[in-house]
């Protein structure tokens, strides 16, 4: 969906942007070996935007945009409250899922910055 931003252009909304920068990390992942298992899982507590098998860990992903760096880097922008959002959302996933519940478990975030996309495994421990 379009709209028009305050200057007069017209803009994608938010949420169809990440469905395509989430698309594309979803890619990159493939291309490293990794089995996208889900995107988008929704539960009560919130989001995890992909599910991936990496060799034996399942991997619960958090995927990041901006455009330039003026509000950031992408890659810093999973704070604790996020974490914790998606370390509750992993626990309901297992939940849901309990033929995945001796699998080992990690939450890497996937930072795309412009045209540059980072992975970082293990990027933060269940808070």
């Amino acid at each position: 969906m379009m709209k028009e931003n305050e200057k007069g252009f017209m803009q994608k909304n938010k949420r169809s942007v990440g469905t395509a920068y989430e698309q594309i990390a979803g890619r990159v992942l493939e291309q490293q070996g990794y089995e996208i298992l889900e995107y988008n899982y929704r539960c009560k507590t919130g989001e995890i935007d992909l599910i991936a098998r990496d060799g034996e860990y399942l991997v619960f992903c958090e995927v990041k945009y901006r455009r330039t760096e003026d509000t950031g880097n992408p890659l810093e922008a999973v704070g604790i409250r996020k974490q914790r959002v998606i370390a509750k959302c992993a626990m309901y996933y297992l939940m849901d899922h309990p033929d995945l519940d001796d699998i080992p478990c990690r939450f890497d975030v996937v930072g795309i910055l412009g045209d540059k996309v980072k992975v970082v495994k293990n990027a933060f421990e269940c808070p």
